[in-house]
């Protein structure tokens, strides 16, 4: 490794440590969201600046600093099953009768489909205010790559099926093996296997 990437790093951790203190801060949540985004955006200015954005120490520094952000999202990944089973399974068995459960089902479909509507109308709304359009847009080795085992891991699965059989691929056969995430239905699969055991 060459010094300006040990530096970037260096620097890197310690604005990490500087976030991390604003924990013992008595801020609301939005405001240290707020910090880490600016912290984050004049920190990314700053290399761009120094080192251009074409430089191969600015791509090894970023390997390095995709550390925290990757492994970030890999454990919210990782709790994502386990806290659907248990929320679906502590709200079905909190149930004292069955006219609660139609209720709780419309109110969480409704509530799914407007958070849905929100976030396409703000898609929408952001591609047609900034004029926004697929033109331009080179595809990668890695985007190739990654959009193949997604056609080859789930579409092929799903896209075989009749509308009779992925009903029938929504009960799980091996809830152990849908807790992993092993099948395009996991998510589904678990939440039925949750409710049958509440």
């Amino acid at each position: 490794m060459n010094f300006p990437l040990i530096a970037n790093i260096v620097v890197f951790v310690v604005l990490l440590f500087a976030l991390a203190q604003t924990r013992h801060k008595q801020w609301s949540l939005a405001k240290k969201v707020l910090v880490g985004l600016v912290m984050g955006v004049v920190f990314g200015l700053a290399l761009h600046t120094i080192y251009g954005s074409d430089s191969q120490v600015l791509k090894d520094s970023v390997q390095w600093f995709n550390i925290v952000g990757n492994g970030y999202v890999q454990l919210l990944q990782m709790i994502v099953m386990p806290l659907v089973f248990a929320s679906i399974l502590s709200a079905v068995a909190r149930l004292h009768n069955a006219s609660q459960l139609g209720k709780i089902s419309f109110l969480t479909i409704g509530t799914l489909l407007f958070t849905t509507l929100i976030a396409a109308l703000v898609g929408v709304l952001v591609t047609n205010l900034f004029g926004l359009t697929a033109e331009g847009l080179v595809q990668g080795g890695a985007e190739t790559a990654r959009l193949n085992a997604i056609e080859s891991n789930y579409v092929g699965k799903v896209s075989d099926l009749s509308v009779p059989q992925l009903v029938l691929s929504f009960i799980p056969k091996n809830p152990f093996a849908d807790l992993t995430g092993a099948n395009p239905t996991s998510i589904i699969s678990v939440v039925i296997f949750a409710a049958f055991l509440g």
